[in-house]
């Protein structure tokens, strides 16, 4: 049997990949955070549902795994991409502490390995910049603002590092309950090596109802009240408010102005 680690995207059916939705059809059972299966539920109804809440990821793969064992092809689903901030690797991982624990003294196994497919998905990186216009032109990287299973001291080094870099920075993670303002700290730490008028966005609620985006100043997201549906977007110097979009240049301008002489 097989276990399909799944990228579904936003949670739209129209933002899912192909790949994603077929096995999602093809599937026994569909595994994931108690969220995303309510995204999923609509358009796969028939299918057999196992769910944990937040911060049940390990238990979630687990109970994954077991039905896989039990002669079912599961279908462990993330929001966005499985192998960004997802988990593929958790995944991965157990798979094979699983199988190796189904090996007999000489080797065998009454039971057939379970098998791991990664299907990839939209990250937020992704579908956000695609509303908020086009701040992934050039160089960016991905930062994720929770401290759950990463110490702040490593994310605010990350958050240091990439502004000298000079990149756009996306934040995952950005806000949640538990982490009131993360983000305003990690919007200082970022003003002492960006300037206050840098161009920012926020994308929330993406491919879902009460979808929205907003471009702002890195000094107006200090202020800003994002939450865990919410991806921020902080633009390289180079990046430019066009309109109600952000955009960060390539090095194209030049050719477009000599072709529109």
């Amino acid at each position: 049997m097989k276990l399909y680690v799944v990228g579904i995207g936003p949670g739209s059916i129209d933002d899912m990949t192909i790949r994603a939705k077929k096995a999602l059809e093809g599937c026994d059972v569909i595994a994931g955070y108690t969220v995303y299966c309510d995204l999923v539920r609509p358009y796969f109804p028939d299918k057999q549902y196992i769910s944990t809440p937040m911060m049940g990821e390990e238990k979630r793969v687990k109970m994954a795994l077991d039905k896989c064992a039990e002669g079912n092809n599961v279908c462990l689903i993330c929001s966005g991409d499985a192998g960004v901030y997802g988990l593929a690797g958790l995944a991965v991982s157990m798979a094979k502490e699983h199988n190796n624990m189904n090996l007999g003294a000489d080797g065998g196994s009454n039971l057939e390995p379970v098998q791991v497919e990664i299907i990839p998905g939209v990250t937020a990186a992704i579908s956000g910049a695609a509303l908020l216009g086009a701040p992934l032109i050039h160089d960016f990287c991905l930062i994720s603002l929770s401290d759950r299973l990463t110490p702040w001291e490593l994310i605010e080094k990350r958050l240091k590092l990439a502004a000298e870099a000079d990149m756009t920075i996306v934040l995952y993670n950005p806000e949640s309950k538990s982490r009131a303002g993360y983000l305003r700290k990690a919007c200082d730490i970022l003003l002492e090596i960006c300037h206050g008028d840098r161009v920012c966005g926020v994308a929330g609620e993406i491919g879902r109802e009460g979808e929205y985006c907003q471009v702002m100043t890195l000094n107006e997201l200090r202020d800003y009240k994002a939450d865990m549906f919410s991806t921020v977007f902080i633009g390289g110097s180079g990046t430019r408010q066009v309109g109600e979009r952000m955009v960060t240049p390539r090095g194209y301008e030049s050719e477009v102005k000599s072709l529109l002489r």
